[in-house]
């Protein structure tokens, strides 16, 4: 009940906000919708297929199924066009090297500086990152992210495939960054670069996000406008009778405008529920805290955390591909995409909230 009568104030209040940004949507936006159209079942199930398959075990951060997860997604990156933008030697990679210490299933990130606990050996590991090069605001960037790790094998040999923690998340960036990479071909690039970020590390501690943020970026902070992250879409919790909603967290506690342009795809696109239960403060599941986006809200940056909730087999086993309900998974990264393709040829940045 408290759910509702919230999420009904918000709408009374904002109600014109929406509107008006709903019609410019509608106006500005002429080419989005057809390519959010190639966003497809098939290649979202392509990819999670492999993704989540017994071959990458896993994907635990820093062992051979990981590494090919990674490669898998720099190839995709390489076909479709995506520069790439991390200094290795006299080339330019799509692989950001970091390094973790490891003893056993627990592993922190290796900060320059700090000493290895003892028993903790170090490994090396990377994030994915590949660039569409704006064109008017080619200097400020919007961040795509989602985590391609999982938690790997356990002691029985039983492979935690992930399928949607975080196969679906990493799926969608892919399908998304070739959405944008095809506009750009036919000369509909977007105003503002965008750069995709695939993470390894986050089931650790979100690991990944934080070298990116805290010790290297691949571009300047003070540049990226915002941060789209992609954690969990796949699936339907026991909260809701049916599955045409998103968890919508952390968009209105930098940037209100981002909020409403999220509000406004949705009215104009989506018609989904925009489901706002663990955007409040108080809420016990702190997920706001819980998933890469939070290394990008701690720098002031706005953000969105895309989510479909927690299911029975949240970091079981059972997180298979057969369980995805792809109907709604692929209209939620297409929502995703739209949000992004508005946000970065916005025809200024987004306004940050006061006392933020």
């Amino acid at each position: 009940m408290q759910f509702k009568a919230i999420h009904f104030k918000q709408l009374t209040f904002r109600t014109f906000t929406v509107l008006f940004l709903a019609c410019s949507i509608q106006g500005i936006a002429q080419n989005s919708a057809d390519y959010a159209e190639s966003i497809s079942q098939y290649g979202l199930k392509e990819h999670l297929s492999y993704l989540a398959s017994d071959e990458l075990e896993g994907r635990e951060t820093a062992t051979k199924g990981q590494y090919m997860a990674a490669q898998y997604i720099a190839d995709h990156f390489n076909n479709i066009g995506l520069q790439r933008i991390i200094p290795n030697g006299d080339r330019k990679s799509y692989f950001q090297w970091f390094e973790i210490a490891a003893k056993g299933k627990r592993q922190k990130l290796v900060v320059p500086g700090e000493e290895i606990p003892e028993g903790f050996e170090v490994k090396s590991t990377m994030n994915v990152v590949g660039l569409i090069e704006g064109g008017s605001k080619k200097n400020e960037y919007v961040v795509i992210t989602a985590h391609y790790d999982h938690l790997g094998i356990d002691k029985n040999g039983v492979v935690y495939n992930g399928a949607d923690d975080d196969g679906s998340g990493t799926a969608a960036v892919m399908e998304i960054a070739e959405a944008f990479a095809e506009a750009k071909k036919n000369g509909h690039g977007p105003a503002r670069s965008i750069l995709f970020m695939l993470v390894a590390g986050e089931e650790k501690g979100l690991l990944g996000s934080r070298h990116f943020t805290d010790d290297s970026p691949a571009v300047p902070l003070d540049s990226i406008v915002c941060n789209l992250n992609i954690d969990m879409i796949g699936r339907q919790d026991k909260n809701h009778e049916t599955d045409e909603y998103i968890y919508i967290i952390g968009a209105d506690k930098i940037s209100q405008e981002l909020h409403d342009i999220n509000e406004s795809v949705n009215s104009t696109y989506t018609n989904y529920l925009m489901d706002y239960t663990y955007n409040f403060e108080r809420d016990p599941n702190r997920f706001y805290y819980r998933s890469d986006h939070y290394n990008f809200a701690k720098n002031g940056i706005p953000v969105i955390f895309y989510f479909t909730g927690v299911h029975e087999d949240y970091h079981k086993p059972e997180d298979d591909v057969e369980k995805i309900h792809f109907p709604k998974y692929s209209k939620i990264v297409k929502h995703i995409f739209l949000t992004a393709w508005e946000v970065s040829n916005l025809d200024h940045r987004l306004i940050i909230n006061e006392n933020k």
